[in-house]
């Protein structure tokens, strides 16, 4: 492989700007796991006041984030009402159900679900069934091409799922995404959920770290299991100076990488051989529909051409814009991307 011109794999690829490193060297530190750390807690205040919640806890990941949460809603043994392709049941190692011992019931399609699909999941409460502890929505949702779940939606599944005494927790690691798409504040679309967890390495181009939010007394709880888990971070206000930077400087632009996907999308679907288009496009990825069990081809071609992308299904591949996609950079990426693809096709 040569040169590496388009790494489109993930928006966690991205790299700290010079301002970033300026700002993470300079930052002001203590020991987080003493409270100490004035910069981490700055983070956690800004942020808890962002997305309108009491108080914020600072984890090194969000998949930590979203296992803290299964940790403080579920009981071992329960199940867990998840979207189709959720990150929480298919990305994070199997780790629902190592650390709280759940299951997960999948509603709906693409990622989306209604209070229908909560009311048909939901378990009666009978000795031989497992009992449903949580609903988890995911907001932009990965796997479905970072769909912006419609907040109409979400309001009406937490009212079902209140109406059965159930919380809901949000997976909002691209909330920041899903509030440029559909033009609500963070805030608006985290207030409908008990617990939220959003990721500062996913579109703003921090290094490192996620945020759990909820109510005081939740956070507080959650602060131990951080501590189980092995998050204690000590000086973290290295990171959290990054996340603040990433916060402040970074949120506005993503408009830029919703319109990179657009275009990319739009080259590629005048394709022979590519079953999608720029419609289905809502935020910073694209998930290309192949007509035929391309995807590996594809991704090789594309390599060989300097653009980086990952397969996700045998008839599929993902591209992702993100802080580090160059302006400008939507049409040449996107014609050799169809090279590639034409190449795959022609492929023995």
């Amino acid at each position: 492989m040569g040169e590496v011109r388009f790494d489109l794999r993930s928006d966690t690829v991205t790299r700290p700007t010079a301002e970033m490193r300026a700002v993470m060297a300079s930052a002001e530190v203590g020991d987080d796991v003493f409270r100490e750390d004035p910069t981490t807690r700055a983070l956690e205040e800004r942020v808890a006041s962002l997305l309108g919640k009491e108080a914020a806890l600072f984890v090194p990941s969000g998949t930590m984030g979203n296992q803290i949460a299964l940790l403080l809603h579920t009981q071992r043994g329960s199940e867990v009402i998840v979207g189709e392709g959720s990150h929480v049941a298919n990305n994070e190692s199997g780790a629902g159900a190592a650390w709280s011992g759940v299951q997960f019931a999948t509603a709906g399609r693409g990622g989306l679900f209604g209070a229908h699909d909560v009311r048909a999941l939901v378990r009666p409460p009978l000795e031989m069934l497992p009992q449903t502890s949580l609903v988890c929505v995911e907001n932009t949702h990965n796997r479905a091409g970072g769909r912006v779940f419609p907040q109409r939606d979400v309001v009406a599944v937490v009212e079902e799922a209140r109406r059965h005494r159930l919380p809901v927790h949000l997976d909002g690691a691209r909330i920041w995404n899903a509030a440029v798409a559909s033009g609500s504040s963070e805030a608006e679309l985290a207030a409908p959920f008990d617990t939220v967890n959003v990721c500062f390495s996913k579109g703003l181009g921090a290094p490192a770290g996620s945020a759990l939010l909820g109510p005081r007394p939740l956070i507080e709880r959650a602060r131990r299991f951080r501590k189980m888990l092995g998050g204690g971070m000590r000086q973290s206000g290295v990171l959290a100076a990054a996340c603040l930077f990433a916060l402040e400087r970074h949120r506005a632009r993503l408009v830029d990488d919703h319109t990179s996907a657009r275009r990319i999308a739009e080259v590629l679907g005048r394709c022979p051989g590519v079953m999608s288009d720029a419609d289905s496009v809502e935020s910073n990825i694209v998930v290309v529909e192949l007509a035929a069990p391309r995807a590996a081809e594809v991704v090789r071609a594309a390599e060989e051409q300097g653009v980086l992308v990952l397969a996700t299904s045998p008839s599929s591949f993902r591209i992702v814009t993100h802080l580090d996609f160059p302006p400008g950079g939507a049409d040449p990426a996107a014609l050799l991307l169809s090279r590639a693809v034409e190449r795959a096709a022609k492929a023995p």
